[in-house]
């Protein structure tokens, strides 16, 4: 983003600007916000995915505008708090976070993290990806802090637990991390854990009953609800696919591979199937 230099507040003011234009407010001037290259877009949703799946958090926005004056207008790469309705939210997220690229302005980017800050907003993290890839964590009246890959950000009170640095711009941490909040809103600690009671659960039947049926009706069990709790639509193709496969090595790595199904997989059911049903 760029902007000349200015003096005193500019003429513009946050009505004047709609959802979709490539501006944001900063008093009165208008702040140009160019297109994000591919390292910036790519970790950003890698980013957003982690947070919004936290299970503190209700809802998170990608670049969504927060007006907290009438000539200012600022949009982070991430927020958290962002109500489902039309037009510019007022007030301030309580953790932005922005991605940091070759070529950013840090001068505006320095002065949207004073605004925002002063505003009230609690935390912002600055992910920087020019190498060494990492985290600036900037709050109100402190100073700030770097984080590297190995170390952990925390945001109490707005997210329930700690981030991997990593886990903001490497899918597989990513991943991992993402899976972990999703099974925790479940209820689930771990997928160890799912895989454990499914098998403790299958294994009781499966004694009861005087076969190794109920064992694997765990496993399928299990693969169903890791599934669920990714947001796969299961479809009826699906499930009969799970429920009827009578091997249970295969059942096994099934759980584990239905962990890592992405976004896209998990929209289209046809495709999660054909994932799920590639043996290793």
């Amino acid at each position: 983003m760029n902007v000349p230099n200015r003096m005193g507040r500019g003429p513009f003011t946050v009505n004047q600007v709609e959802p979709g234009d490539r501006y944001e407010l900063s008093e009165g001037h208008a702040i140009y916000c160019a297109p994000a290259g591919g390292d910036h877009a790519k970790a950003s949703s890698i980013g957003a995915l982690v947070i919004d799946s936290d299970p503190a958090v209700e809802s998170t926005g990608i670049d969504a505008g927060y007006a907290f004056a009438t000539d200012t207008m600022r949009a982070p790469d991430i927020s958290v708090g962002v109500p489902d309705k039309p037009g510019w939210v007022e007030g301030v997220p309580p953790l932005a976070i922005e991605y940091a690229a070759k070529g950013q302005d840090d001068d505006q980017l320095k002065a949207k993290i004073r605004e925002f800050l002063a505003a009230g907003t609690k935390w912002i993290w600055i992910v920087r990806l020019t190498v060494p890839r990492h985290v600036e964590v900037h709050e109100k009246g402190r100073r700030m802090k770097r984080k590297h890959p190995g170390d952990y950000l925390e945001a109490p009170g707005v997210l329930k637990n700690s981030v991997p640095v990593e886990a903001l711009f490497d899918r597989r941490v990513a991943q991992e991390v993402t899976l972990d909040n999703l099974l925790e809103r479940k209820g689930y600690s771990s997928l160890e854990e799912v895989i454990s009671k499914a098998k403790e659960a299958g294994q009781l039947e499966g004694k009861l009953e005087g076969k190794l049926e109920g064992a694997l009706d765990g496993l399928r069990t299990a693969i169903i609800a890791v599934l669920e709790s990714r947001g796969v639509a299961v479809s009826a193709k699906l499930r009969t696919r799970v429920l009827t496969e009578a091997s249970s090595e295969q059942l096994e790595a099934w759980v584990r591979r239905a962990a890592l199904v992405d976004r896209a997989e998990a929209s289209r059911p046809v495709t999660a199937l054909g994932a799920l049903s590639h043996r290793t």
